[in-house]
């Protein structure tokens, strides 16, 4: 259990950093992606697409 949320809060952090690049393909709009505006900054919660892609990971590892 714990190996997964460390998985998951690691995918959750890549995926917050590199969200600029990432929207332009279309990852980060998806209807379980929080964007929240505070202050003039925009802080990015991609819950969604975390499990999307870790799913998309798991089968590709499961194949090989």
């Amino acid at each position: 259990m714990i190996r997964w949320l460390l998985t998951t809060f690691i995918a959750l952090a890549i995926l917050s950093g590199s969200m600029p690049w990432l929207k332009k393909i279309g990852i980060g709009r998806l209807p379980g992606d929080f964007t929240l505006r505070i202050f003039g900054r925009e802080y990015s919660f991609p819950f969604m697409s975390t499990l999307l892609l870790s799913l998309l990971l798991s089968f590709i590892a499961r194949a090989l």
